[in-house]
């Protein structure tokens, strides 16, 4: 059986859990396409998978692999497959079913993924899809932003926010960027109006200076005041749990239905990974790479990113 390797651990903790292994490679099979992995993406909900946090939906059977987005090429085509041909570039997501994208090889079906933006470095693309289509998801689908709106953006210098920044201004907004100090001018780059160091300007702060019709939130902790700034109609959407007590308010906002705060789960698909596409290839979005590691330094990626202070991705390179 052939061997792959890829990223594993054998308990949950630390990062220091994290060791580059051997296992054997996917195969295509009926319906799915295999991809030769060149990058795969850290992301918060990994942490959180590698600490024990989710032990209660993930379960103690180990080894277990960890990534979830990833770019590369298109190395078998299952049978029944259309639409995509081996030597195509692509990026994807392995999807709920489970999976390690932080790995040589991932096979998916072709519904997990559309082909990468053209020209684009498939590294560097791989700080992309996970924030990207997380992105567009709360902006346009949940928080229904239209030009004009006023957007508050959370967390701006990390690896979802920074492109939540580019895709609010890409779709007309003004937007207001909370980052720590060092990161100000860097969102102010990415195209935010506005950016406060959120460790001296808070909601209070803010309520001082404007309401919001959209606020896309990263941290997602001290909800109830972020929700007072919202306008009449706005709408705060947390696309991370950063507390117990965020996550029993969301809870309860999903369970009444609530109009004014939401969160989601991504599980996106091709339609949602060609729209991110399309805002690279037309310049509105750039890939933002905090640091590149290789396999073997997927624990010190996890380090780094658990340290805070993130000026992107942090991007694991395997091809």
């Amino acid at each position: 059986m052939v061997q792959m390797r890829a990223a594993r651990f054998d308990s949950y903790g630390a990062p220091e859990v994290l060791y580059e292994g051997r296992v054997p490679r996917p195969e295509a099979g009926p319906g799915r396409i295999l991809v030769r992995v060149h990058a795969s993406s850290v992301n918060g909900g990994e942490l959180m998978l590698r600490s024990g946090r989710l032990a209660p939906l993930t379960g103690r059977r180990f080894p277990k692999g960890i990534g979830t987005d990833f770019t590369g090429e298109v190395a078998e085509v299952g049978t029944g497959v259309s639409g995509l041909a081996v030597g195509d570039r692509v990026w994807g997501f392995v999807g709920r079913a489970g999976g390690s994208a932080t790995s040589e090889y991932v096979a998916v079906r072709p519904g997990q993924v559309s082909r990468s933006p053209a020209g684009l470095d498939l590294v560097e693309a791989a700080s992309l899809p996970a924030g990207g289509t997380t992105g567009i998801t709360a902006l346009r689908d949940r928080a229904r932003v239209v030009p004009g709106d006023r957007v508050l953006v959370r967390g701006a210098g990390g690896g979802v926010g920074s492109v939540v920044v580019q895709l609010a201004k890409a779709m007309g907004a003004h937007v207001t960027a909370l980052a720590g100090a060092r990161n100000l001018d860097f969102v102010r780059g990415l195209g935010a109006d506005e950016a406060f160091d959120y460790t001296v300007t808070g909601p209070a702060e803010l309520a001082r200076l404007e309401r919001f019709d959209a606020i896309i939130d990263v941290v997602a902790t001290d909800l109830p005041a972020y929700q007072k700034l919202l306008t009449p109609n706005g709408r705060l959407v947390a696309v991370g749990i950063g507390s117990f007590a965020s996550a029993l308010r969301l809870v309860w906002a999903a369970v009444t239905r609530s109009r004014r705060v939401g969160f989601f789960s991504g599980n996106p698909g091709t339609a949602l990974f060609a729209d991110l596409a399309g805002y690279v290839e037309r310049g509105e979005v750039r890939p933002v790479v905090d640091t590149v590691h290789e396999l073997a330094g997927i624990a010190e990626a996890h380090r780094a990113l658990e340290a805070g202070g993130v000026r992107g991705k942090h991007v694991i390179r395997l091809a």
